[in-house]
């Protein structure tokens, strides 16, 4: 049989009703030494700003707290949103996860703000045209975590010659062809972004530029995934997460919805676009599930998997998280071929 893909998951530490952020991030300890003993690859967090549902807004510092209490799962920023800071900080920042759990730790870069203007001006105090200099903030990072900083006198201490993996995260063909301009790994953001998917990862494999640290293309993809006992009952959660998802994105300033209220949403077309962001879901049982997955990561031309498990609830997430590992045949003890062999020579 043909080896299946790594699989990997994304981890949005997700801040349940009548639930503090500090549960939450507690919650993430105990999915990270779940996955570890399972076998998945690794997880990423994401910068999220002003969010109330979402409380990974620091993504060094929660992976700091999470590496601490895990032995070999990679972890890593899915992603930092570099125009939010100074890339000698963030070198700082992930040159010192790097010196203390080495071999463990990556890097993802985000364009986006990951947040609304309000907060990306006001609050961060970041100017909206800062996403203008993303491709030499690269090469600059890039420099300080190689040892080959652009500034004269300027090293990165922690952080120098750790050469921590980077990643150009996307959701278009910008994204897609920095990447390849860079001869870096490509991550998109399917899960919630699924329309240019295979032009951006053909874009990137047919136009990548062998680099010092990379010599062939490599595509992380996302991907949602519902799993459950039986297809039925997929098919209920699944229709849960959608609703929950409008309901979230409709209530960002608080305000709360009746559920009759809420089916008119869902089926209002402002509440179908919404829901088509979830495209890329594969729902069903564990075999059902592993099927699509074959067949999603032929479509997006992806070397890794980066599974976004959606659920209802933690429990329900627990469950398929046990469910697809089942099904995907993952092994604790097989690193052949694991996310990062890539980057382990430089």
């Amino acid at each position: 049989m043909t080896r299946r893909v790594p699989l990997s998951l994304i981890d949005f530490c997700t801040i349940y009703q009548d639930e503090s952020p500090g549960e939450s991030m507690q919650r993430s300890v105990e999915l990270a030494r779940k996955a570890e003993g399972l076998g998945f690859s690794r997880i990423w967090y994401a910068e999220h700003h002003n969010m109330r549902h979402i409380a990974s807004s620091v993504p060094a510092v929660l992976i700091a707290h999470v590496a601490a209490h895990t032995e070999k799962i990679r972890l890593g920023a899915g992603g930092v949103m570099l125009p939010n800071h100074a890339p000698y900080t963030v070198a700082e920042q992930f040159g010192t996860l790097a010196e203390l759990h080495p071999g463990r730790i990556d890097l993802g870069l985000g364009r986006a703000p990951g947040t609304d203007m309000n907060t990306l001006g006001r609050a961060l105090r970041r100017s909206p045209d800062a996403a203008e200099h993303f491709p030499d903030d690269i090469v600059e990072l890039r420099g300080y975590l190689s040892g080959h900083s652009r500034i004269p006198g300027v090293r990165a201490v922690p952080g120098e010659g750790t050469n921590v993996p980077l990643y150009v995260l996307g959701s278009s063909m910008y994204g897609a062809s920095l990447a390849a301009q860079l001869g870096i790994p490509y991550a998109f953001a399917s899960h919630f972004a699924p329309t240019r998917l295979k032009q951006a990862t053909t874009h990137y494999r047919e136009n990548f530029t062998p680099s010092e640290i990379l010599s062939e293309p490599y595509v992380v993809a996302a991907v949602n995934v519902v799993a459950d006992e039986s297809e039925e009952a997929a098919a209920k959660q699944r229709e849960k997460v959608e609703r929950e998802r409008v309901r979230k994105m409709i209530t960002r300033s608080g305000s709360s919805v009746t559920e009759e209220q809420l089916d008119s949403l869902v089926a209002s077309p402002q509440g179908r676009q919404m829901i088509d962001m979830l495209r890329y879901t594969a729902t069903g049982t564990g075999e059902q599930v592993a099927d699509y997955l074959e067949e999603f990561s032929e479509t997006a031309k992806a070397d890794e998997l980066m599974i976004s498990l959606q659920g209802p609830t933690y429990d329900h997430t627990l469950k398929a998280m046990d469910i697809l590992a089942e099904a995907w045949g993952l092994d604790p003890n097989d690193t052949a071929g694991a996310p990062g062999d890539w980057a382990r020579n430089l």
